[in-house]
């Protein structure tokens, strides 16, 4: 119990706060300055017991794309359009061409389609993908994996969509 204070007698808070009653309000200065209203507010935010709950949420209502198998008709005029486009490159050329490709997810089944127009470097059959010339342009891709090519169109491809 508080000194002086007992429980047959009225409580006297000067007589039990006496010593600290009259002091002056505190004040803030140099070395203990006032704590912003941002952080102050931060103390009093609520607990989150569930952290990375709506995280959770947000990536399983996140769309994505199921892949598209092509016929064998189909990937027989992609593998068509790639060696056109490797010997317009083995003749001297950078032919430019819109590519069609999936990117599959990284978190869950799926990916999304996404098509890109840029000038080709290079077919590499032995790994089996293609290489874009990415000079400037830091948001293609350098390399497109054969095996996610939709589609290819393009000026020297029109004749063999016919």
């Amino acid at each position: 119990m508080a000194q002086g204070f007992r429980p047959d007698e009225k409580f006297n808070a000067r007589e039990v706060y006496g010593d600290i009653i009259d002091l002056p309000h505190w004040e803030p200065n140099a070395r203990h300055p006032r704590m912003s209203l941002h952080n102050r507010a931060a103390q009093f935010a609520p607990f989150a017991a569930l952290t990375g709950y709506e995280e959770m949420i947000d990536e399983e209502t996140r769309l994505t794309d199921s892949r598209i198998e092509l016929e064998e008709g189909q990937t027989d005029l992609l593998s068509r359009k790639l060696n056109r486009i490797d010997g317009a490159i083995v003749s001297g050329h950078r032919p430019t061409v819109s590519v069609t490709w999936f990117i599959p997810d990284e978190k869950k089944q799926g990916g999304r389609y996404s098509t890109v127009t840029a000038q080709i470097k290079r077919i590499d059959a032995a790994n089996q993908k293609m290489i874009l010339i990415t000079k400037d342009r830091p948001e293609l891709p350098e390399t497109i994996p054969f095996d996610q090519i939709m589609d290819l169109r393009g000026d020297i491809l029109d004749d063999l969509d016919d």
